[in-house]
């Protein structure tokens, strides 16, 4: 069920998205919220920063990372002012976000330019057949760093 607060959260986050495009960024915006309100929010800023992972979902998802102090956001939920694209999907699932709400849809998104038809395609092939060469050099002591992270006591696991 969609509720008015959803809506406003989604609002705010389309507001955020209109405003990057004033500031150079590009049309997106993202709010994350726990139980208490919004955490965080954020747009995207790949082009100013010139980091092609600066989108907004993953500079919010960092934001709320930091003000909590954990990587976990199992409480929080995101607003998206599209469509997670799988980069950002793939933050949303590491940090443990348990609901995610979204505005305009990949292809939507596709339509202003923004197209990532050949990512999601790239995803489901084995590393040998994508489009970009993926070399595995096996060197026998990478997996020993595995198994001294199984036994090493202090670890935090994510």
């Amino acid at each position: 069920m969609i509720t008015d607060r959803d809506r406003e959260y989604m609002m705010r986050a389309v507001a955020i998205a209109r405003r990057s495009i004033r500031e150079g960024g590009g049309p997106f915006g993202a709010v994350v919220v726990n139980a208490a309100g919004i955490l965080s929010e954020a747009s995207n800023k790949v082009v100013v920063s010139h980091d092609p992972t600066a989108h907004a979902e993953i500079l919010a998802i960092r934001k709320a990372c930091e003000i909590t102090g954990s990587h976990n956001l199992n409480d929080c939920t995101i607003y998206c002012s599209c469509e997670p694209c799988p980069m950002c999907l793939g933050a949303i699932y590491w940090s443990g976000i348990k609901k995610v709400f979204y505005a305009a849809d990949r292809n939507e998104a596709s339509a202003a330019g923004f197209n990532d038809a050949l990512i999601y395609t790239e995803i489901s092939k084995p590393p040998r057949m994508r489009n970009i060469r993926f070399v595995k050099i096996g060197i026998a002591d990478a997996r020993s760093v595995f198994d001294e992270w199984n036994n090493y006591e202090e670890k935090i696991s994510y």
